[in-house]
């Protein structure tokens, strides 16, 4: 059975930096699309980052984090990591991790706070 850990959240203040891994354990990571998503107090969850498969040689950042974050992964850990940067007030929220195999249904890890407030 597929497994996600976050880890790495926590509070920060304005122009601070974290960064979330997310292990997944219970199959082969590298055929995994894995992706970061987060969600706000009364807000949709929504996607922030994602990197392809394999190699990870296609990535995808929201407008809102593009040139703060960075995505990636060690296939070798069997984890995908967030690096934030340059941190913002509107960048509080729960992040969770995502698992996206070629076929059937995705995996979600439980969640990791990030809040930014000075």
């Amino acid at each position: 059975q597929v497994q996600l850990v976050e880890s790495g959240g926590g509070s920060v203040q304005p122009g601070g930096s974290l960064r979330l891994s997310c292990a997944l354990s219970g199959d082969i990571f590298e055929m995994y699309r894995m992706a970061w998503y987060r969600q706000a107090p009364g807000k949709q969850r929504e996607p922030v980052a994602t990197i392809s498969e394999w190699r990870g040689r296609e990535t995808y950042y929201a407008d809102s984090v593009k040139g703060r974050f960075t995505i990636s992964r060690d296939n070798a850990k069997k984890t995908v990591y967030l690096q934030m940067n340059a941190l913002k007030s509107e960048d509080t929220a729960v992040y969770f991790c995502n698992a996206e195999p070629p076929a059937g249904d995705g995996y979600w890890g439980q969640g990791t706070q990030v809040t930014v407030s000075s």
